[in-house]
């Protein structure tokens, strides 16, 4: 079965018409993409957009064999005509099955919001998944979902679609994700690829065609992921980011409860607010355990709480407690840390500060602490297979 992708773009497009951005500003050659719309081995055609007759033609295609069009979303502004020798448009009921002369089956899949999900077993039973944009398939129970060799969905803007995909086995490791619907949420280019590659997932330009089921070679999601970024950068949300489209992630908060201190409590349920709903969340500081349990990925927000715990408990602010034995005791709760990182087979991505590049703490107290933050980062990023570096809520890659 093969799949040509005459627009990869959200329904308006990208770039958007009269749309100032700087996202905008720089889709341009393969990175300009029209609306989303496929066309299924010449015979299905799914989205029927403006211009759909001549992207085919631009790929190599014609529309002349399509037996039926189905739409998976409203369209919005003026009609779009539908091209001479086109059936006109429809959409399947939830939980329908069209069968075509052609030996295709398409079943209709209900969203959790607008719109129309499409599963398609070409004639050799292939199968591959169609999402609209903004939805994720609603009622998936593990065990009796589908499995697929290629997703087509809005991976950008509703990542919990793939990882409600990947908790019931409707995706696996084996499966091509293949970002649609794409907007100017995220700029295009590198950084695009870079987010899409941590989900496991890629984007190609418009008129591209797949075959179904033929391997192809998407960056491996990187086990082991440190990210840095000094106060506000944006780390969190990068780490958090790298997650969304796995199901069942494991939050590890290192920072307590610290009852009474209203403004951190804030910060607590603001972090909480952008997690989705679906993880879970341990308040710990021991994380040798975690790492060494089988289980969902774990993301540990963050490592330089973790190393104010422990100093703590080493006595590390106290000169005299430091000299007889405090630095010696800390020293080897990182390395039991690093080789806890070295060892585990969980999928880990860490967060932490990194403050040797501001200004010099006045006590030696900080600037021991600072000192120590460095160590710990170089050895924990040691053992990871990605470093980044969020600046200005702009994440560059520091290995991987």
């Amino acid at each position: 079965m093969e799949v040509t992708l005459l627009g990869t773009g959200a329904p308006a497009g990208l770039p958007r018409p009269d749309c100032p951005c700087a996202a905008c500003a720089t889709a341009l050659g393969p990175d300009a993409r029209a609306a989303t719309a496929l066309l299924v081995d010449g015979a299905l055609l799914l989205d029927l957009t403006p211009g759909a007759a001549f992207a085919a033609a631009r790929a190599g295609h014609s529309l002349a064999g399509v037996r039926q069009v189905l739409l998976s979303h409203p369209h919005d502004g003026p009609p779009v005509e539908v091209p001479a020798g086109l059936p006109q448009p429809g959409r399947v009921p939830d939980g329908r099955e069209l069968a075509l002369l052609t030996g295709h089956r398409v079943r209709a899949v209900a969203m959790d919001a607008g719109g129309t999900g499409y599963a398609v077993t070409g004639p050799d039973g292939q199968r591959l998944l169609y999402l609209p944009p903004g939805g994720a398939p609603a009622g998936l129970e593990p065990g009796t979902a589908e499995s697929y060799h290629l997703v087509l969905a809005d991976v950008v803007g509703r990542p919990d679609a793939l990882a409600r995909l990947r908790a019931v086995g409707s995706a696996g490791p084996t499966t091509d994700v293949v970002a649609v619907h794409l907007d100017h949420d995220v700029p295009p280019g590198a950084e695009l690829r870079r987010r899409l590659a941590a989900a496991g997932a890629r984007a190609v330009p418009d008129g591209t065609t797949l075959v179904v089921g033929a391997y192809e070679e998407v960056p491996d999601v990187p086990r082991r992921t440190l990210v840095l970024g000094g106060a506000r950068s944006g780390k969190s949300v990068e780490a958090e980011r790298r997650l969304e489209s796995f199901p069942d992630v494991l939050y590890v908060a290192t920072g307590g409860t610290r009852g009474g201190d209203t403004e951190w409590a804030a910060r607590v349920a603001a972090h909480r607010e952008r997690r989705p709903g679906s993880w879970r969340t341990a308040e710990t500081t021991d994380l040798e355990p975690v790492l060494g349990e089988d289980g969902p990925p774990v993301l540990i927000d963050c490592l330089s709480l973790w190393l104010t715990d422990v100093m703590d408990q080493v006595g590390a602010w106290d000169d005299a407690e430091w000299a007889g034995g405090g630095e010696k005791a800390l020293r080897e709760r990182v390395r039991s840390l690093t080789e806890a990182v070295r060892r585990t087979r969980r999928t880990v991505v860490a967060v932490s500060n990194e403050v040797g590049s501001g200004i010099v703490p006045a006590t030696a107290s900080g600037r021991r602490y600072r000192d120590e933050l460095g160590r710990l980062n170089a050895a924990f990023g040691a053992e990871c297979e990605q470093v980044l570096l969020v600046v200005a809520g702009a994440a560059m890659v520091l290995r991987g």
